[in-house]
């Protein structure tokens, strides 16, 4: 289930300073995005700007220097720099995003995973939605564009581990 479609462009793209690459989601991967702004990825997706038509998506993803990553097999032919995902279970595409050399791994938050805003660490004494936890108990981080809090929780477990189910040790021990 490798990714099809990994030219020149994407290739620079992955091998920047370790980081991951900025990219744009087409319509199709809304799950996918959520999981990669989770990992700190800087993740535009179409349907946050209410963008569905393939022409514009390809030109915002072109002039902002993003790595396109789509399902459309005649918009990733189009994009100076795309990766094709070839199936629509999300556990297959970070499968797909792994196997094209990408590392997508859970540390600190520091993505907003509504709308892909920086976050920042919320003070002990400051106060919290109700929903979420009191930051003197949890640490707890709010988005500076939404003022969404997050917070280490299940989700955020779920996703560690979904992130790891598949992951096979090397020759000598170590998860890829």
């Amino acid at each position: 289930m490798a990714a099809d479609h990994d030219d020149a462009g994407a290739s620079e793209m992955r091998n920047r300073a370790g980081q991951p690459p900025r990219v744009y989601l087409d319509v199709m991967l809304g799950t996918l995005t959520r999981i990669l702004r989770m990992a700190g990825w800087d993740a535009a997706y179409a349907l946050d700007r209410d963008v569905e038509a393939d022409d514009t998506i390809l030109d915002e993803a072109t002039s902002e220097d993003r790595l396109l990553l789509t399902r459309d097999r005649q918009l990733a032919g189009r994009a100076p720099a795309s990766l094709l995902l070839t199936t629509r279970d999300v556990d297959d595409q970070l499968r797909e995003l792994r196997t094209a050399g990408f590392t997508i791994e859970l540390d600190e938050p520091h993505r907003c995973s509504k709308c892909n805003g920086r976050l920042r660490r919320v003070d002990a004494d400051e106060t919290t939605p109700a929903y979420a936890p009191s930051p003197g108990e949890t640490r707890v981080w709010r988005c500076v564009e939404c003022g969404q809090c997050f917070w280490k929780g299940s989700h955020w477990d779920a996703v560690a581990a979904r992130l790891t189910a598949d992951e096979t040790p090397d020759e000598s021990g170590r998860r890829q």
